[in-house]
This record gives C-alpha cells, structure tokens and sequence, in this order.
C-alpha cells in the first residue's frame, strides 16, 4: 500500500528538521509527502525545494503567494494527492514534527488493520499514563475548554479534536474535502461534522477511531495568533449553524 501525508507549511525556514524530512522520505518510498508553502514570507519555499531536490522521486511541493490558513492548506494538499497520485491513505502532520513520523506509521497501521476504519486521529489525551505528552499548562488549559465545547457541538465523544496527525481512507477524500473550510483552525470539527451529517452516527462510530499518542512535544512559536484564538468560540458557533 502506498500512502500520502500532507506538510501544511507557513514560515517554517527554522523550525523544518531538513535530514527528518529527507531521511524519511528517502527510506519509506511508500510515503508520498505533499510539502504545502502556505504563502509563507520568509525563505520557506527554497528549504521545501532543498528537501524535494535531495528526496524527490516521492516528494511534492505546492505554494500558494497568499496565506489561506492551514485549513486550505491541508485541503489543497490532499486533493493534489487523490488526484495525482494512487496512494491509498491521506492524511496530514504538523511540519515541526510535534507527532512523529513514527507516530503517524502507527495511525496508518491502526486504518489498514481493519477495513471498516477510515478514519484515524492521533490523540493526546488517551491512555495517559502510557504516555510522554508535553504541553504548555496555559495551551493545555485552553485546549480542554475548547475540547467541551466541541463535544458539545457535534455530539461527538471524542477526546482529541485538534491533534494536528490524522489519517484517513481514500475513499473519503472527497466527502471531507470536496469544498472549502468556513474555518482555517476549526477544519478538524468540520471535517467530523461533515462525515456525521453524511453516514449519521452509528456509522461515523464504526468508521471512526481515535489512537492515543505515545508521545507529543509542543513546539514553541504557534501560528495560531491571539486573534484566532480569540475568535475560536465564535467560528464553533459558525461550524455549529452551518452544519
């Protein structure tokens, strides 16, 4: 099987680990990484071409001039991907690596282990003692309180929306992706409120599992600024009416 992972990118010049990206990709050629340049003002497009260029056979790279967020990002990767290449799973990671790529093989394991799955999420809040997860006390405060909410609105009991490693099965691409985000942070609750509002709920619990990772670090310098923060509670309640 062939899989594909999708790189969302903005001003990553110094937080990409190049000999990761680079050994990776050189030794699991059945990875397809898509590096998205997210319209990044620093020198981010060159270090994505330095990695294609020293990995290139399975390695892509799409840029946009304009930043869309990581939304339109994520999404223009994983269409690229269904339609240009035969991988057999999609999904995304953070491009500092807070999930690891060994983290993310295990996701992969967890879909193609059992056909009903197709769809995967990382977890950080699952099996905690079995765990090293490394987070900021104010993040993680403000992650749990907007983990209520979520659960709230999609009525959904899912401990981890917002762990930037999911996987999913080809075969949903289109449902998930097939139009834009109203969201450029909140993609994920759109992307279980689609799923949700097409198969409904027993189906969307056969289909759906959550894995917990063993181990997450948080990465300094977020790109999720304090005015997307604050508007967090009002783009639930976007996501909550639209769908």
């Amino acid at each position: 099987m062939n899989h594909g992972i999708v790189i969302p990118c903005y001003n990553e010049e110094n937080r990409l680990d190049l000999e990761a990206f680079i050994k990776f990709a050189a030794s699991r050629k059945d990875m397809h990484l898509c590096l998205v340049n997210d319209g990044s003002n620093d020198h981010t497009r060159s270090v994505l071409a330095n990695i294609k260029h020293d990995a290139h056979e399975n390695v892509y790279v799409l840029s946009s001039d304009q930043n869309g967020g990581k939304a339109e990002a994520v999404r223009n990767g994983a269409l690229f991907l269904y339609h240009e290449t035969n991988v057999d799973t999609i999904g995304f990671l953070d491009a500092d690596l807070s999930t690891s790529f060994t983290e993310y093989n295990d996701l992969i394991n967890s879909i193609t282990a059992a056909p009903e799955t197709l769809i995967v999420f990382g977890s950080r809040n699952l099996d905690k003692h079995a765990n090293t997860i490394e987070r900021n006390p104010v993040r993680k405060l403000i992650s749990a309180v907007i983990g209520i909410l979520i659960r709230v609105i999609t009525r959904l009991s899912i401990k981890d929306t917002q762990c930037g490693a999911k996987v999913f099965d080809r075969s949903v691409i289109p449902l998930i992706y097939g139009s834009s985000f109203l969201t450029r942070w909140l993609f994920d609750v759109e992307i279980l409120m689609r799923i949700k509002q097409r198969v409904g709920v027993s189906l969307f619990n056969i289909m759906f599992k959550e894995i917990p990772l063993k181990k997450w670090v948080h990465m300094d310098d977020s790109k999720l600024g304090l005015k997307d923060s604050v508007m967090i509670p009002l783009n639930l309640i976007k996501i909550w009416l639209e769908y």
